[in-house]
């Protein structure tokens, strides 16, 4: 073998050396740890009983009728709001009806079975119909529930009155009509404070 052969035999063979050396000292350890965790989802649950509020027939000028119904807790979360959505469509029996059915229906939310004397908030289903969810909030619920809401696991009594109010005029026009009413009950968690 020549010279050049060796030598560069030679260099080849410290290069490959030193490689293996320079290679060894970037090795180190490393560990490497999971960790499992969990989110669950409280849930809201807003039960309402009875779930029909007011069957009546043969309602007449003048008459009035009572309910009261529970609003219950039934999730883990407390509930800091309620919110009620109301709708109604009338059946007009001589499709002579020149005015809302709904405008002639008193509604008014008692504090609870103990204080029926004690009006919450008067209105019309059709004033109603047309009141924002908040702004039922901020009238029933609120002074119903107070500020702290439906706590978990508890239920409050809402008592209502319906009245087909006599105007002392003729009011012949409702007459075998029927007004069909659809109450919304939305329920919104309490807001956490951060810590």
């Amino acid at each position: 073998m020549g010279i050049k052969k060796q030598l560069g035999m030679g260099v080849l063979t410290a290069g490959l050396g030193l490689s293996l050396i320079g290679g060894g000292t970037f090795a180190y350890f490393s560990d490497s740890e999971t960790s499992n965790n969990t989110f669950a989802a409280g849930t809201l649950d807003l039960a309402v009983e009875p779930t029909e509020v007011i069957d009546v027939e043969n309602i007449s000028p003048g008459e009035s009728y009572t309910r009261d119904f529970e609003l219950e807790n039934n999730g883990s979360t407390d509930i800091n709001s309620v919110l009620l959505e109301t709708d109604y469509s009338v059946i007009d029996a001589e499709g002579d009806n020149t005015d809302d059915f709904g405008n002639h229906i008193q509604v008014e939310f008692l504090y609870n079975a103990d204080q029926l004397n004690e009006v919450v908030f008067e209105t019309t289903l059709a004033e109603l119909r047309d009141m924002t969810p908040e702004a039922v909030q901020e009238e029933v619920f609120l002074p119903a529930l107070e500020e702290d809401g439906l706590e978990t696991g508890t239920s409050d009594d809402l008592v209502v009155t319906f009245t087909f109010v006599d105007n002392g005029e003729d009011q012949n026009q409702f007459q075998g009509d029927s007004l069909n009413l659809e109450w919304t009950f939305n329920a919104q968690q309490t807001a956490e404070e951060e810590e």
